[in-house]
């Protein structure tokens, strides 16, 4: 994660949040008055958003300090003077030019953490999973379960797959899933994980298949958003149509 994105949205929401409680306002007899008590309370709640947001997308976890973020918040709004200055960092309890390093160590440890949670989990339910009747496992260690076989028309490693499918981790939760009220999806086999490359290849058109794929046949220890690194995926995946990549000119297509 590249730690300006961090600073941006740090520095987004404290200036939401000191725009919205500032006590500066004058108060003067005007004809324009300012927005009502329910506008501001829902622009509240948005800096929360926005806050929770930028929380829940960087990894930090659940076990955040909340009574930390406030005071945060709170000793950056009332410091004061330049807010570049080092007078006005010395009033805060960490100095913000440590923020890199301090965010990036702390989410390097979390994602470590979780990585290696996940490696264990994972192996331990395809451990278990390869037992099952019909789960077939194959030498890289993809496990798959043929729901319907289909015809004999099956994809090779460049065709192209039109697919309707759900992507679920081990315990349940869905993190993708084609639209089965829309035309199937359009997969590149030669485009996506190894798991889906391997795995689509041993289903005929019009068949059902169920891989259940190891981490290092999906995205490693990538952090891909509801993907944890190191995790194990399960898709169910209906192949619709198989279409065959253009033989090269020089190959023997036999």
């Amino acid at each position: 994660m590249k730690a300006i994105k961090i600073i941006a949205a740090a520095a987004a929401a404290v200036a939401m949040t000191a725009a919205c409680n500032s006590s500066s306002t004058p108060k003067v007899d005007v004809d324009v008055q300012l927005p009502s008590k329910a506008t501001t309370d829902s622009v509240s709640y948005l800096v929360g958003v926005n806050f929770g947001y930028f929380i829940k997308y960087n990894n930090f976890g659940d076990d955040l300090n909340f009574a930390q973020i406030k005071k945060g918040m709170l000793d950056f709004i009332n410091a004061e003077g330049n807010m570049n200055s080092p007078e006005f960092n010395k009033q805060l309890d960490v100095n913000p030019e440590l923020m890199n390093s301090l965010f990036n160590k702390y989410i390097s440890a979390r994602n470590e953490y979780t990585a290696a949670v996940n490696k264990k989990i994972g192996e331990e339910f395809l451990s278990e999973n390869g037992k099952k009747v019909g789960v077939e496992v194959t030498e890289s260690g993809l496990q798959y379960k043929i729901i319907e076989a289909g015809n004999d028309v099956k994809a090779g490693p460049k065709d192209t797959v039109y697919v309707h499918y759900t992507g679920t981790l081990i315990d349940g939760t869905e993190f993708d899933a084609s639209d089965k009220t829309k035309e199937p999806v359009r997969m590149m086999l030669n485009r996506v994980i190894k798991g889906w490359t391997e795995g689509l290849q041993l289903v005929g058109e019009g068949g059902k298949i169920q891989l259940f794929i190891p981490d290092s046949l999906a995205y490693g220890a990538r952090n891909m958003g509801k993907i944890g690194p190191n995790s194990t995926l399960i898709f169910d995946i209906d192949v619709v149509k198989v279409g065959k990549a253009p033989v090269e000119e020089g190959t023997d297509n036999k």
